[in-house]
This record gives structure tokens, C-alpha cells and sequence, in this order.
């Protein structure tokens, strides 16, 4: 492989040149969402996009640094605003960095044992997830939470247990703010 470079639209996000761009669509993921009659609502009035990940593509094998940006888009879903689906890594001993460029976030972390961890995402922090930890970020600003990641390309992604049972917090709007509560359709005892 030969070195390269890539280029990042800083305010949008964009990748160039890209060569595969992931879209999530709120049909994709309606059901991570708390309040299913708002899903259903949104759903109706257009499916909206809650986030797309353009990715640099590189092997994924031991020796290489996956690295792509995400771009959040802002909304809500009921009170819950819109998030990345979470994911821990296939390979669970893998670790990821990510670093807001733009918008304001929330990380929500969170290991096997069902422990969780919060960290803000601004312009300029740059979040250190480490191996066996889910992440999920939310996006709790108006304008689009855009960051860069990069992590081991033979880290590989796991839905599954996220898909199956949420997370154990989830971040919502109240009193016009985020606030972090407890999920009430995450299982007892994780």
C-alpha cells in the first residue's frame, strides 16, 4: 500500500476523496429509541438521516489505522436526541480515539459489566475509549457533531449486543437542556 492523503471539509465533515460513505437512517435504528410512537411519527413524515460516516478506506488488518469522520445531525426522536447506533469493537481488546471538530456531544461509554461513562464531546476534545468499552455519541447541540476516529483496522464493529439490549443511560432533552438518565427498557442486571 502507498502512503496517502486525505481531505476533510471541516464544516460538513466530507471526506475527499471518499470511498464509502455508511448512512443511518432513522428506519435503520428506530427501535434504539425510547419513545417507538415518535419514531413511528418521524418515520411517517420522511425517515429521516441521523448520521452518516465516511470512511477512509484502508485494510482491515492488523498493522493499519482505520480513521473516518462522522457527522451527527441535530434532532430529536420524542425528548431523546438523535445518537449513533453504539457499537463495542469485534475485537474487544481495541481501543479508539475520537476528536470533536465541530457541534457539541455527549459519549456515552459502557463495558460488559454494564458500567457506564460520560464524556463531553466540543471542538477540540479529543475522547480516549479503551479496549472492552460500547460507545455511543449523541448529538445534544443544533448544528451537526462532527468528529474524526481512528482506531486499529482489525478492530472491526459488534451491534449486536447494542441492538438487543440498549444501554444502560441514555441522553434526553429537559428543561430545554441534556440531561443523562437511566434507560427504562435496559434490562436489570446488564
Amino acid at each position: 500500500m502507498e502512503p496517502f492523503n486525505s481531505y476533510v471539509d471541516l464544516l460538513s465533515g466530507e471526506v475527499f476523496p471518499c470511498r464509502q460513505v455508511v448512512v443511518r437512517r432513522l428506519s435503520d435504528m428506530a427501535r434504539m429509541f425510547q419513545d417507538q410512537q415518535a419514531a413511528q411519527k418521524l418515520l411517517q413524515e420522511g425517515n429521516p438521516v441521523i448520521y452518516r460516516v465516511f470512511n477512509v478506506v484502508v485494510p482491515e488488518e492488523y498493522g493499519h489505522l482505520q480513521h473516518c469522520i462522522s457527522v451527527i445531525f441535530p434532532g430529536k426522536v420524542g425528548q431523546e436526541y438523535f445518537m449513533t447506533k453504539g457499537h463495542f469493537h469485534a475485537r474487544k481488546d481495541t481501543a479508539e480515539v475520537y476528536l470533536t471538530l465541530r457541534g457539541n456531544g455527549i459519549l456515552i461509554l459502557q463495558n460488559q459489566r454494564g458500567e457506564t461513562r460520560v464524556l463531553e464531546m466540543r471542538p477540540g476534545s479529543a475522547s480516549y475509549i479503551p479496549p472492552f468499552w460500547a460507545h455511543r455519541s449523541v448529538n445534544v447541540g443544533k448544528e451537526p457533531l462532527v468528529f474524526f476516529a481512528v482506531y486499529p483496522a482489525e478492530a472491526g464493529h459488534d451491534y449486536e449486543i447494542i441492538e438487543k439490549q440498549g444501554f444502560a443511560v441514555s441522553v434526553i432533552e429537559h428543561d430545554g437542556k441534556p440531561k443523562v438518565v437511566a434507560n427504562p427498557g435496559y434490562p436489570k442486571g446488564g
